[in-house]
Protein backbone atom coordinates (compact mmCIF):
# COMPACT_ATOMS: atom_id res chain seq x y z
CA UNK A 1 0.00 0.00 0.00
CA UNK A 2 2.75 2.50 0.90
CA UNK A 3 4.63 1.60 -2.26
CA UNK A 4 1.55 2.28 -4.35
CA UNK A 5 1.06 5.65 -2.63
CA UNK A 6 4.72 6.59 -3.14
CA UNK A 7 4.58 5.52 -6.79
CA UNK A 8 1.42 7.58 -7.31
CA UNK A 9 2.99 10.66 -5.73
CA UNK A 10 6.18 10.33 -7.80
CA UNK A 11 4.13 9.88 -10.96
CA UNK A 12 1.93 12.90 -10.19
CA UNK A 13 4.76 15.30 -9.32
CA UNK A 14 7.02 14.22 -12.18
CA UNK A 15 4.23 14.28 -14.77
CA UNK A 16 3.14 17.76 -13.65
CA UNK A 17 6.72 19.05 -13.96
CA UNK A 18 7.21 17.36 -17.34
CA UNK A 19 3.99 18.95 -18.63
CA UNK A 20 5.20 22.37 -17.46
CA UNK A 21 8.54 21.88 -19.20
CA UNK A 22 6.80 20.76 -22.38
CA UNK A 23 4.48 23.77 -22.25
CA UNK A 24 7.53 26.01 -21.99
CA UNK A 25 9.16 24.22 -24.94
CA UNK A 26 6.03 24.43 -27.09
CA UNK A 27 5.33 28.05 -26.17
CA UNK A 28 8.80 29.03 -27.33
CA UNK A 29 8.69 26.78 -30.42
CA UNK A 30 5.26 28.07 -31.52
CA UNK A 31 6.09 31.66 -30.51
CA UNK A 32 3.28 31.81 -27.97
CA UNK A 33 3.63 34.94 -25.83
CA UNK A 34 4.57 34.37 -22.21
CA UNK A 35 2.99 37.68 -21.16
CA UNK A 36 -0.15 36.19 -19.70
CA UNK A 37 -0.88 34.63 -16.31
CA UNK A 38 -0.48 31.08 -17.61
CA UNK A 39 2.80 31.83 -19.42
CA UNK A 40 4.18 33.58 -16.35
CA UNK A 41 3.24 30.56 -14.22
CA UNK A 42 5.07 28.22 -16.61
CA UNK A 43 8.18 30.44 -16.54
CA UNK A 44 8.11 30.81 -12.75
CA UNK A 45 7.81 27.08 -12.10
CA UNK A 46 10.44 25.92 -14.59
CA UNK A 47 13.13 28.61 -14.65
CA UNK A 48 14.97 27.13 -11.67
CA UNK A 49 15.83 24.09 -13.80
CA UNK A 50 15.91 25.55 -17.32
CA UNK A 51 18.20 28.56 -16.75
CA UNK A 52 21.14 26.49 -15.42
CA UNK A 53 20.60 23.87 -18.14
CA UNK A 54 20.86 26.55 -20.83
CA UNK A 55 24.37 27.34 -19.63
CA UNK A 56 25.42 23.77 -20.42
CA UNK A 57 23.16 22.72 -23.32
CA UNK A 58 22.87 25.01 -26.36
CA UNK A 59 19.65 25.51 -28.29
CA UNK A 60 19.20 23.89 -31.68
CA UNK A 61 18.02 26.08 -34.59
CA UNK A 62 15.68 28.14 -32.45
CA UNK A 63 14.38 25.17 -30.48
CA UNK A 64 14.66 25.23 -26.70
CA UNK A 65 16.64 21.99 -26.58
CA UNK A 66 17.61 22.29 -22.87
CA UNK A 67 13.94 22.41 -21.84
CA UNK A 68 13.05 19.43 -24.03
CA UNK A 69 15.98 17.39 -22.70
CA UNK A 70 15.04 18.30 -19.12
CA UNK A 71 11.48 17.07 -19.77
CA UNK A 72 12.83 13.79 -21.15
CA UNK A 73 15.32 13.40 -18.28
CA UNK A 74 12.67 14.16 -15.64
CA UNK A 75 10.34 11.57 -17.19
CA UNK A 76 13.13 8.96 -17.31
CA UNK A 77 14.03 9.61 -13.66
CA UNK A 78 10.35 9.43 -12.70
CA UNK A 79 9.94 6.07 -14.45
CA UNK A 80 13.10 4.76 -12.79
CA UNK A 81 11.90 5.94 -9.35
CA UNK A 82 8.56 4.22 -9.82
CA UNK A 83 10.30 0.97 -10.68
CA UNK A 84 12.71 1.38 -7.76
CA UNK A 85 9.75 1.84 -5.40
CA UNK A 86 8.21 -1.38 -6.74
CA UNK A 87 11.57 -3.19 -6.51
CA UNK A 88 11.85 -3.91 -10.22
CA UNK A 89 14.64 -2.97 -12.57
CA UNK A 90 13.86 -2.08 -16.20
CA UNK A 91 16.44 -2.22 -18.97
CA UNK A 92 18.14 1.13 -19.53
CA UNK A 93 17.33 1.18 -23.26
CA UNK A 94 13.65 0.48 -22.58
CA UNK A 95 13.60 3.24 -19.96
CA UNK A 96 15.13 5.75 -22.39
CA UNK A 97 12.70 4.84 -25.18
CA UNK A 98 9.69 4.84 -22.85
CA UNK A 99 10.60 8.29 -21.52
CA UNK A 100 10.91 9.64 -25.07
CA UNK A 101 7.57 8.10 -26.03
CA UNK A 102 5.96 9.61 -22.92
CA UNK A 103 7.32 13.07 -23.77
CA UNK A 104 5.85 12.75 -27.26
CA UNK A 105 2.57 11.46 -25.84
CA UNK A 106 2.35 14.34 -23.35
CA UNK A 107 3.04 16.83 -26.15
CA UNK A 108 0.13 15.41 -28.09
CA UNK A 109 -2.05 15.64 -24.97
CA UNK A 110 -1.15 19.32 -24.67
CA UNK A 111 -2.17 19.95 -28.28
CA UNK A 112 -5.37 17.92 -27.92
CA UNK A 113 -6.30 19.74 -24.72
CA UNK A 114 -5.66 23.12 -26.35
CA UNK A 115 -7.89 22.20 -29.30
CA UNK A 116 -10.74 21.01 -27.07
CA UNK A 117 -10.54 24.04 -24.76
CA UNK A 118 -10.40 26.35 -27.78
CA UNK A 119 -13.53 24.78 -29.25
CA UNK A 120 -15.42 25.05 -25.96
CA UNK A 121 -14.40 28.69 -25.52
CA UNK A 122 -15.37 29.47 -29.12
CA UNK A 123 -18.92 28.36 -28.27
CA UNK A 124 -19.17 29.91 -24.80
CA UNK A 125 -16.93 33.00 -24.84
CA UNK A 126 -14.92 33.57 -28.02
CA UNK A 127 -13.36 36.76 -26.62
CA UNK A 128 -11.86 35.18 -23.52
CA UNK A 129 -8.38 36.48 -22.67
CA UNK A 130 -6.92 32.98 -23.14
CA UNK A 131 -8.20 32.74 -26.76
CA UNK A 132 -5.04 34.23 -28.37
CA UNK A 133 -2.89 31.79 -26.38
CA UNK A 134 -4.93 28.79 -27.54
CA UNK A 135 -5.00 30.09 -31.10
CA UNK A 136 -1.20 30.43 -31.16
CA UNK A 137 -0.83 26.83 -29.97
CA UNK A 138 -3.34 25.28 -32.37
CA UNK A 139 -3.04 27.45 -35.50
CA UNK A 140 0.07 25.74 -36.96
CA UNK A 141 -1.69 22.37 -36.76
CA UNK A 142 -5.16 23.44 -37.88
CA UNK A 143 -4.04 25.60 -40.82
CA UNK A 144 -2.87 22.71 -43.06
CA UNK A 145 -6.05 20.77 -42.33
CA UNK A 146 -8.23 23.73 -43.30
CA UNK A 147 -6.99 23.39 -46.89
CA UNK A 148 -8.64 19.97 -47.11
CA UNK A 149 -11.57 20.25 -44.70
CA UNK A 150 -13.84 23.13 -45.62
CA UNK A 151 -16.46 24.51 -43.22
CA UNK A 152 -19.87 22.91 -43.57
CA UNK A 153 -22.70 25.34 -42.91
CA UNK A 154 -20.28 27.74 -41.16
CA UNK A 155 -19.15 24.95 -38.83
CA UNK A 156 -15.39 24.35 -38.80
CA UNK A 157 -14.72 20.61 -38.47
CA UNK A 158 -10.91 20.85 -38.56
CA UNK A 159 -10.57 20.68 -34.75
CA UNK A 160 -12.51 17.42 -34.79
CA UNK A 161 -10.32 16.04 -37.58
CA UNK A 162 -7.18 17.08 -35.69
CA UNK A 163 -8.37 15.39 -32.48
CA UNK A 164 -9.08 12.19 -34.42
CA UNK A 165 -5.62 12.28 -36.05
CA UNK A 166 -3.98 12.89 -32.67
CA UNK A 167 -5.91 10.01 -31.13
CA UNK A 168 -4.75 7.67 -33.91
CA UNK A 169 -1.13 8.77 -33.31
CA UNK A 170 -1.57 8.16 -29.57
CA UNK A 171 -2.82 4.63 -30.27
CA UNK A 172 0.27 3.93 -32.38
CA UNK A 173 2.56 5.34 -29.67
CA UNK A 174 0.81 3.15 -27.11
CA UNK A 175 1.69 0.05 -29.13
CA UNK A 176 5.28 1.15 -29.77
CA UNK A 177 6.08 2.01 -26.15
CA UNK A 178 8.18 -0.75 -24.56
CA UNK A 179 5.92 -3.12 -22.64
CA UNK A 180 8.62 -3.72 -20.01
CA UNK A 181 8.10 -0.19 -18.68
CA UNK A 182 4.37 -0.59 -18.13
CA UNK A 183 3.31 0.83 -14.78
Amino acid sequence: MLGQIASFLVHTVVTFFVFLLLLRFHFQWLRVPFRNPFGEFVLATTSWAVVPARRVIPGLRGLDLPTLLLAWLAQAIGLWLQHWIRASEPALAALIVAAAMDVLRYSLYILMGAVIIQVVFSWMNPYTPVAPLLDAITRPFLRPLRRFVRPIGNIDLTPLVLVIVLQVILIVIGYLRPATIAL
